[in-house]
């Protein structure tokens, strides 16, 4: 039996496609910043990735607001009920066929295991680039700061460190999305706004 829940407000999605087009946009400026690729030029990708950051930042401020004036901040809320099912579901129950242990629901929309990784994107990953990326656009004013002691070569290293602890989360949850009960369902439900639960 299949039921159609409406879990996924127009904000939501416009949030959630917006900050994904604009992370792939930090990572891919980023590492050309880095050196690991040429295709735009550095001075390019520094422009547009110091205009990506900001426009994220800002995102993230009507995000926040919004979260907050919707209640919708609860649905990250870390639990531990049914997050040993999740664990086994997605060790090897999901290569079993097994039925999923969570069901969401317009109250309850994220499993326990996704509460706890966007609460460890939220916790570490986030301020660990947030951080470092401001000190390193603002490198020039650390002396007045009193920050002249602070190594750039240490900053750029914890800079790069989140964004490769991004590009992972980046890559598990695209994964993730492939796990419904069809391959782009989960991507559906995020363009429409509809899952259908099983």
């Amino acid at each position: 039996m299949t039921e159609r829940v409406y879990l996924f407000k127009g904000f939501e999605r416009f949030w959630h496609w917006s900050q994904a087009l604009l992370v792939m946009t930090l990572l891919f400026t980023g590492f050309e910043i880095h050196g690991t690729y040429k295709a735009l030029g550095f001075a390019r990708a520094v422009d547009i990735h110091t205009l990506g950051a900001w426009s994220l930042v800002g995102l993230w401020v009507f995000a926040v607001f919004w979260h907050l004036t919707t209640g919708e901040w609860r649905h990250y809320i870390p639990t531990t009920g049914k997050l040993l099912a999740m664990a086994r579901y997605y060790s090897s129950g999901i290569f079993r066929h097994e039925p999923h242990p969570f069901r969401p629901t317009a109250g309850n929309k994220h499993n326990p295991l996704q509460r706890l990784t966007y609460l460890g994107v939220l916790m570490v990953v986030s301020p660990l680039i947030w951080i470092s990326g401001w000190l390193y656009l603002f490198h020039a004013d650390w002396a007045a700061w009193g920050l002249g002691a602070l190594s750039l070569q240490w900053v750029a290293a914890a800079h790069t460190a989140g964004a490769f602890l991004m590009l992972a989360f980046f890559i598990t949850h695209v994964y993730m999305v492939t796990t419904g009960h069809t391959l782009f369902a989960h991507t559906k439900a995020m363009l429409t706004g509809w899952e259908e639960v099983h």
